[in-house]
């Protein structure tokens, strides 16, 4: 049996998942200069600077997640019903994390930092180049800039704004040597989380 299925209460959730994170973190992170862990802390930190409420500094905290998700294991959590195999890692960490017991703000936002790429490429040529050689590589294969009408619909969704700026946390947090809170300092923020979705 599984422990990720068999995960019960908020606190041994928040376990696995911070557990998730730090192993899948001791690899580099590819094509830049700093670990995956440090590249979350940065994006959480940028997040609790900003004034974020706690579902997006989580968010920014476990946008890529999906990095580290046990392909087979989260297969079995989601019953066949999809292929995981042919999801990308934004998409594997957000039906992780709901299968988990995250919120939907929480899941959305970590599914869409692939999706305000395309959208900050399409609409900001500064913005593409300001992207680091790995990112821009691996804009290709997530299929490119926006289209006009793309776009346009994305500027529709009700969490549009918290994406797109998601996005460019994910984007500055890459500085080697920069000092951030730990890990574990987000532990009792994703118990209150997982807790509160427990209840709704």
């Amino acid at each position: 049996m599984s422990t990720i299925t068999t995960l019960q209460t908020p606190e041994s959730k928040a376990d696995a998942v911070f557990q998730l994170l730090e192993n899948g973190s001791k690899q580099g992170y590819i094509g830049e200069n700093i670990s995956q862990l440090e590249h979350a802390l940065q994006a959480a930190l940028r997040a609790t600077e900003a004034g974020a409420d706690e579902e997006t500094i989580l968010a920014a905290l476990l946008h890529d997640i999906g990095q580290f998700c046990p392909a087979k294991e989260l297969q079995r959590m989601l019953d066949g019903s999809t292929n995981v195999g042919v999801m990308g890692h934004e998409k594997l960490g957000a039906e992780y994390l709901r299968k988990i017991g995250f919120s939907e703000k929480v899941c959305e936002l970590v599914e869409s930092h692939v999706v305000g790429k395309r959208y900050l490429t399409s609409v900001d040529p500064a913005y593409y180049e300001g992207l680091s050689s790995a990112s821009k590589l691996s804009l290709k294969f997530q299929g490119g800039p926006f289209s006009l009408d793309d776009a346009r619909r994305f500027e529709k969704d009700p969490l549009f704004e918290q994406k797109v700026q998601l996005r460019k946390w994910d984007d500055a947090s890459k500085i080697v040597d920069f000092k951030t809170p730990d890990l574990q300092s987000y532990k009792p923020m994703a118990i209150r989380h997982l807790e509160a979705a427990t209840h709704h």
